[in-house]
């Protein structure tokens, strides 16, 4: 677990810092400097994109990390690679001649209850194509052990040019069709500044030689589509229904309170990127004992940071929804069960990047299809009936239902679970803190409340997790830390 921690601990860093600046952006800037419309209308065009992504990238991001590891030499290395970079332009140019053509067809459908969508597809395209060539470049260098730089442009780069786009739309420096096609210019940005940073890691060697299991890759390629990227875009699908039965300002109340929520994500999102690329090798390598305790010791180390995360979100949600504008406060609930599904996710370890990367990858799609019509059916039923908490409800319900069932899957598999009796400890402390603390809060300004309250929140965990030696990974650090000081 050493390069594990290294670089986990690193990408934590930058991941937290992006959060950060996007939590300045979503609570603060956004909400102050943007017609809720129109944040709804980015929050939209983004997670179009994001749900588009997976179908631009062809899977190359994913099948990059499975497959590079188990090639020998340098030629077919290199024809693998050359493959990989053109592979996206298989599904990317006929949906630009599609919606070329097409382009009332598809904005007659898309902008039925919000008409102002119906000028802005074209940046979803735009986007989702940056997106997909961003994740190919960061493929590129997690398959060399080197996820830190790609992390912080993942995290912080596009966050910090939003920034700079709402503080010139602000002082009307820029209007704000200039602002929506800065965003978009941002991520191509983005994209451009990955594939060089990979090239310079990696200086690609075009050879188009015969793959010997050409075959595996693209049906893997094909079937990871969807497979892989499913789990990730479920939050999107949510954004992207909305349109079609609210007004599009509550995309921008909803998009808040899942960002409060997904902040739960960030020690999974800062470990996947090692753990992808190591649970590839050990898969490839037949490893099973390291394998398994890879597994457990993720799955713990997530767990525990991510509970205490999970703590201070709902422990201080209500005071944080003091500080930002009265109309985005009705996502109480949407958070709670968005920062549970989170905290599951957490809990899983790298369950994942075990089933991407081993033969029964296939399963993955049908599990994923599954999850994809449950969502989408639960999204019909309950935002009707319940509103943005509805769509929270219907997530809850998919992303739960869709854990369980790749815990299970793993189990019989592989004959391993992820979860040890420590993972109970941290379960019951959890739960008794939470009640302890839900109720109880300091008389206080609300930013003076959330401080002191975390502050004791964090101390009472700490000393708890430590005193009891859950996690010797988390406890080593620590201790390694404070020596370090010394």
């Amino acid at each position: 677990m050493g390069i594990v921690l290294h670089q986990s601990l690193r990408n934590t860093i930058t991941t937290y810092l992006g959060f950060g600046i996007g939590a300045i952006n979503a609570l603060f800037l956004y909400t102050n400097f943007l017609s809720d419309d129109y944040y709804g209308l980015v929050a939209y065009i983004l997670s179009a994109a994001n749900i588009m992504m997976p179908l631009m990238a062809f899977g190359v991001h994913n099948t990059i990390v499975k497959f590079y590891s188990s090639f020998r030499s340098k030629n077919s290395l290199n024809s693998f690679l050359t493959l990989m970079l053109f592979l996206p332009l298989v599904f990317a140019i006929p949906i630009a001649i599609i919606g070329y053509f097409a382009y009332d067809i598809i904005a007659d459908l898309l902008s039925s209850k919000n008409t102002i969508v119906r000028a802005y597809l074209w940046y979803i395209f735009i986007t989702a194509i940056s997106m997909a060539y961003f994740e190919v470049g960061y493929a590129w260098v997690k398959v060399q052990m080197q996820t830190v730089f790609g992390n912080f442009m993942k995290e912080v780069f596009h966050r910090v040019g939003a920034m700079l786009l709402l503080l010139s739309l602000f002082f009307e420096f820029i209007s704000v069709d200039q602002f929506l096609m800065g965003v978009v210019g941002i991520y191509a940005l983005r994209a451009i500044v990955m594939m060089l940073y990979a090239f310079e890691k990696r200086l690609p060697v075009f050879r188009f030689s015969k793959i010997d299991n050409l075959t595996d890759i693209l049906k893997y390629a094909s079937l990871i589509i969807i497979a892989g990227s499913v789990a990730t875009i479920i939050l999107d699908l949510d954004k992207f229904m909305l349109n079609n039965y609210l007004d599009i300002k509550t995309i921008a109340y909803y998009s808040v309170a899942v960002f409060i929520a997904t902040v739960i994500a960030v020690p999974q999102r800062a470990m996947h990127q090692i753990l992808l690329p190591l649970t590839a090798k050990f898969l490839n390598d037949n490893n099973r004992k390291d394998l398994k305790d890879l597994y457990q010791r993720s799955s713990l180390t997530l767990y525990v940071i991510s509970g205490l995360i999970f703590l201070l979100i709902v422990l201080n949600i209500q005071e944080l929804y003091r500080i930002i504008p009265s109309e985005f406060s009705g996502g109480l609930l949407v958070v709670f069960l968005i920062s549970l599904a989170k905290l599951y996710d957490n809990l899983l370890g790298n369950n994942n990047a075990i089933l991407f990367n081993s033969d029964h990858y296939r399963i993955v799609l049908i599990f994923g299809v599954i999850l994809a019509i449950m969502a989408i059916t639960l999204n019909m039923v309950f935002i009707p009936l319940y509103g943005i908490n509805g769509s929270a409800l219907a997530t809850f319900i998919a992303i739960v239902i869709y854990n369980t069932i790749k815990v299970i899957f793993v189990k019989l598999k592989f004959n391993m679970l992820p979860f040890t009796s420590e993972t109970l400890k941290i379960t019951v402390l959890l739960v008794l803190l939470t009640l302890g603390f839900y109720f109880w809060d300091f008389p206080f300004h609300p930013l003076l409340n959330i401080s002191l309250k975390s502050t004791l929140i964090a101390i009472v965990y700490a000393v708890l997790v430590l005193k009891f030696n859950i996690s010797d990974d988390i406890t080593q650090t620590v201790l390694k830390f404070l020596k370090f000081r010394d």
